[in-house]
């Protein structure tokens, strides 16, 4: 998974990409560790979500630009549009359940 630097990069991402999916982690988080696999994993089935890193301590600006207060953290964005946000203790069906019915829309948009 690719990681963004700054917090240009990361606006950026968000407004480029139609289906842009955030992983916010920190180098000390065993939590972030465990679940970055499974994340990567559930995405797989969705080839046209982006997906990219953050670790959190050292792109500090992304606490205030998208009030983070913890890590893990899940943002999903659609258009720019944040859709999704999950953390710490992330229920992956529910989440799976909540991208399958996202990602089916936009697929059927004209």
């Amino acid at each position: 998974m690719d990681k963004l630097q700054t917090i240009q990069e990361v606006i950026a991402f968000v407004n480029e990409h139609s289906l842009a999916f955030i992983y916010v982690s920190q180098e000390d988080c065993s939590v972030c560790h465990a679940l970055r696999p499974k994340l990567i994993e559930l995405l797989k089935s969705y080839p046209k979500i982006e997906l990219r890193e953050v670790e959190a301590d050292k792109v500090k600006a992304i606490s205030a630009e998208y009030l983070i207060f913890s890590a893990p953290t899940f943002l999903f964005f659609v258009d720019g549009k944040e859709y999704i946000r999950e953390g710490k203790f992330v229920q992956f069906k529910k989440l799976a359940n909540a991208l399958e019915k996202i990602y089916s829309f936009e697929e059927n948009k004209v």
